[in-house]
C-alpha cells in the first residue's frame, strides 16, 4: 500500500516564488530535508501574478491560522523569512517545516507534514490574513 498521498494544489506570488526558490537552493547544505521540501513546494505552485493581496493565499508575511488535525489544537503563526522569525511573537520561518508546509495553501486546504523529528502530522488552514505591510 502506497505511504504517498495527493498533496493540495498550490499557488504561489511570482516575487514569493522567485525568492523562495533562491533560498531553497541556499539552504540544501544547511537544511537539506527542509530544503528539498521547500523545493519541491515552489516547483509544484502554480504562479498567480506578481506580490498582491491573492485573497485566502498564504504567501509570505501573512498571518494563518490553523488546526492541528490530530490534536485539533489551533494556532495563529505569521509566516516569514528565517531572519525575521521569533517564536515570542509567532514569526515562524518558511525554513522550518511547518512554514514550508503552510506556503501556498490557501483557506480550507489541508496538508501533511513530516516535523523535524520525523512525525507526519496533517494541518488544515483556517483563516488568512494580508500583511499589513509589504
Amino acid at each position: 500500500m502506497s505511504q504517498k498521498t495527493t498533496k493540495p494544489h498550490i499557488k504561489m506570488t511570482k516575487d514569493d516564488h522567485e525568492r523562495l526558490s533562491q533560498l531553497a537552493s541556499f539552504a540544501t547544505e544547511r537544511s537539506p530535508e527542509i530544503a528539498d521540501f521547500l523545493a519541491d513546494e515552489v516547483d509544484r505552485a502554480k504562479i498567480v501574478g506578481q506580490r498582491a493581496c491573492v485573497a485566502d493565499l498564504v504567501q509570505m508575511g501573512c498571518m494563518v491560522e490553523f488546526r492541528d488535525d490530530a490534536t485539533g489544537k489551533v494556532q495563529a503563526v505569521t509566516l516569514v523569512y528565517p531572519g525575521e522569525a521569533d517564536i515570542e511573537q509567532r514569526r515562524v520561518s518558511v525554513m522550518t517545516p511547518i512554514g514550508a508546509a503552510l506556503i501556498g495553501l490557501s483557506l480550507g486546504q489541508s496538508i501533511n507534514w513530516r516535523t523535524r523529528t520525523g512525525i507526519v502530522k496533517r494541518l488544515t488552514v483556517l483563516d488568512v490574513k494580508a500583511p499589513e505591510t509589504v
